[in-house]
């Protein structure tokens, strides 16, 4: 069965006839409007075939043309013997795998280069001494400074000024 849309572009190319002409022009609300539908169906139709048509070709033109299409052909027919569709380098699949290599290839990198510069920790001789204060009564132009280079893993303790440290600042 014709759905409404099948049965109107039938009628406006003139393909219903007889019963089923009868019972679709019955079954239009408005058949004046149709019919102005139509007729302005069949004047855009002309007007299309009439200004809408293949240009011709110079023969410079039809040549070029020509040369076109054999390549296109000859390209054609070198795929179907390759076997098959040449596939662009970034698909789903390559894209996948190469991402899966640059990750496994930077955690290599990462664990040679980071095995041996593990950091460690701050010695508990310098955090005591760092917390420590310069007793004023005691060395009152003493100062104390530290200097450290993370690089070359060294931390130099300077002190100014202090004829000794106490003697709860002993090494241990």
């Amino acid at each position: 069965m014709k759905t409404f849309e099948e049965k109107w572009t039938a009628w406006v190319d003139d393909e219903l006839t007889g019963d089923e002409l009868v019972a679709f022009e019955a079954s239009l609300p408005d058949k004046t409007t149709a019919q102005a539908e139509k007729k302005a169906a069949h004047q855009l139709r002309s007007l299309l075939q009439r200004e809408l048509h293949a240009p011709t070709m110079a023969n410079e033109e039809f040549f070029s043309h020509q040369l076109r299409e054999r390549m296109a052909r000859d390209e054609e027919a070198e795929v179907t013997r390759s076997g098959g569709d040449p596939s662009p380098w970034w698909t789903i699949g390559r894209l996948l795998w190469t991402g899966a290599a640059s990750l496994a290839l930077f955690l290599v990198c990462a664990v040679l280069v980071l095995r041996d510069k593990n950091p460690e920790e701050q010695s508990q001789y310098l955090t005591e001494i760092l917390t420590a204060k310069v007793d004023p009564v005691g060395a009152p132009d003493a100062t104390v400074s530290m200097f450290e280079s993370k690089g070359d893993r060294v931390t130099v303790l300077w002190t100014e000024g202090l004829k000794s440290l106490p003697s709860d600042y002993a090494a241990k």
